[in-house]
């Protein structure tokens, strides 16, 4: 199984990139996580023309066959220990798992419907670069605990 995040924005500043990099490169072989990010569209756009845009660039980096975790505010929020059974579970899917995350004005309805599912990091808002950073290492960490690896600390 593979782990691709697709992200809107390609500008993000360079301890973003780092920091996703970092866990990125500890994930196991047989659980790659990529980042695809997605140019964000012209901000003198009204904000449906934007959310379009974005909808569109993104739905055209995910397959048919992928299974796709909108990162949501309105998402189920987990646990470490909850994503670390969320992981063993789109495992046994065996589909690649593909997480988006919007820009500004987050997801588009299109790319919510098209979702299999929608998780949420937390109640608080987060800008969407460093969502990126949160993300690789919540699924590091969910990896971790399904191996038995010390780096999650109960």
């Amino acid at each position: 199984m593979k782990l691709r995040v697709i992200s809107v924005g390609s500008k993000s500043p360079a301890w973003i990139r780092q920091g996703f990099d970092e866990y990125a490169k500890r994930m196991p072989k047989e659980m790659a996580l990529t980042l695809i990010e997605v140019a964000a569209p012209r901000h003198h756009q009204d904000s449906a023309k934007i959310d379009e845009d974005e909808a569109k660039k993104i739905a055209a980096k995910i397959q048919p066959t992928d299974w796709v975790v909108a990162l949501d505010e309105q998402g189920k929020q987990l646990t470490s220990p909850g994503l670390a059974k969320e992981l063993e579970g789109w495992r046994e899917l065996g589909k690649d798992v593909v997480l988006v995350i919007g820009g500004a004005n987050g997801l588009a309805s299109a790319l919510l419907q098209r979702a299999d599912q929608r998780l949420s990091l937390s109640a608080l808002t987060f800008p969407h670069y460093l969502v990126r950073v949160l993300i690789s290492e919540a699924l590091y960490r969910a990896w971790s605990i399904s191996a038995g690896h010390p780096y999650h600390r109960p």
